[in-house]
């Protein structure tokens, strides 16, 4: 197995960023969803709530962030450094918030007029715990972003290429990986095969992984990454073949148990 493509996602939601190489960090790739948009109660905005945020790229560079977007100028926003933290949640539901450095009125109304609604942009200075102790199996502490649950995810070539023919069999499209928004994307093993992994030891290069589960896909894989536009496509055909205990599963959550850097090319390997 080898490690085919890497991905990262600064502002929660936006479009992705492609990379041939990325630093692992305890709560995942460097500069990977650090920043967020939160509405007026101070919970996160995804594609969830808005499909509009497929147009927002958001490059990262030392001390700041560039957004970029069809149409509107080009804004730099440097990373906060000074003002009182907000408390903030990823979801409504969330029993933790988080606290988070607001960027400023410039991107929140920059951001506002691209999502058509109020907004905030901020800014995780310090991954904390925003999951309470037992919510989950594999417990991530304080080492995660603004991802959902778990510090990364992976998803494997082979699984996508065996959606792809369930959806062709049945008269649909295929889909791209980018719908299902993974950090890693590996390629030589078969398909599903992540399935088994859970609990295991992954390494990937230099870098130590463990595998925390399988994902919960959710209304974002059926919006194209491109136009913004949302169908049916991969959850109706993700329920016929996918669901296990009413989750419809594709990816595989990954926590950091060490750092290093990761080059497209890797090796992938699976512990005894």
């Amino acid at each position: 197995m080898r490690l085919s493509a890497i991905h990262t996602y600064p502002v929660k939601g936006c479009h992705r960023l492609d990379h041939d190489g990325a630093l692992v960090r305890p709560w995942g790739l460097a500069g990977d969803r650090r920043w967020m948009v939160v509405d007026a109660d101070g919970v996160g905005v995804t594609q969830r709530e808005t499909t509009r945020l497929v147009g927002l790229h958001a490059v990262t560079r030392d001390g700041g962030l560039l957004l970029r977007a069809e149409g509107r100028p080009d804004l730099d926003v440097p990373e906060p450094t000074g003002g009182e933290p907000v408390p903030v949640r990823t979801f409504r539901s969330r029993k933790l918030p988080v606290p988070a450095l607001p960027a400023g009125p410039v991107a929140d109304e920059w951001l506002g007029g691209l999502l058509g609604m109020p907004v905030r942009l901020v800014w995780l200075a310090r991954p904390v715990r925003h999951l309470a102790v037992g919510d989950r199996e594999h417990d991530t502490g304080d080492q995660v972003s603004f991802a959902d649950a778990y510090p990364m995810l992976l998803a494997n070539a082979a699984s996508l290429t065996a959606l792809n023919d369930w959806l062709l069999e049945a008269g649909e499209e295929p889909v791209p990986m980018a719908r299902f928004r993974p950090n890693l994307v590996v390629e030589g093993a078969p398909a599903w095969a992540e399935d088994g992994w859970e609990g295991r030891s992954l390494r990937i290069g230099d870098v130590w992984f463990r595998a925390a589960g399988s994902c919960d896909r959710c209304v974002v894989t059926t919006t194209d990454q491109e136009t913004g536009v949302r169908g049916r496509e991969p959850l109706r055909t993700l329920g016929r073949y996918r669901n296990v205990r009413a989750k419809l599963l594709f990816g595989l959550h990954l926590v950091p148990v060490g750092t290093g850097k990761l080059a497209v090319g890797d090796a992938v390997t699976l512990a005894d």
